[in-house]
């Protein structure tokens, strides 16, 4: 896996100085794991508005270099999971984009996101 995967967190009702925070906070997780490297995407590198749900200026951004781990990306759906799931009944939305793949989970019950993360992250390993 040679791929770069983008993710994009949204978390509704946050404000700039909150999706700051918690963007920082899965940073410093993935950036512990086997990946290559972790960095904020700006506000320009983000898809266009109507290509997703999210609302682009309500929207935490990452680029994390994935490299030729194979555990990587299992690695980072994992912090992703567990970010989802630490909402405290706020409602959460995480858009991952993988080779012109995408996932997209807000309201999922936990199976659906096991589900729905373990295709994703089959199609993409190598």
């Amino acid at each position: 896996m040679n791929d770069d995967l983008r993710l994009y967190l949204a978390e509704e009702g946050a404000d700039a100085e909150r999706l700051d925070l918690l963007t920082g906070q899965v940073r410093d997780q993935i950036g512990l794991l086997d990946v290559d490297d972790v960095r904020r995407l700006t506000s320009a590198e983000a898809p266009p508005a109507g290509a997703r749900a999210i609302d682009v200026g309500a929207v935490g951004a990452l680029l994390v270099m994935l490299g030729n781990s194979a555990t990587g990306l299992k690695e980072v759906v994992s912090v992703v999971r567990g970010w989802l799931g630490h909402g405290d009944g706020t409602r959460r939305t995480v858009r991952l984009e993988l080779g012109g793949d995408v996932l997209e989970i807000s309201e999922a019950s936990e199976a659906e996101q096991q589900r729905l993360i373990e295709l994703f992250v089959r199609r993409h390993e190598p």
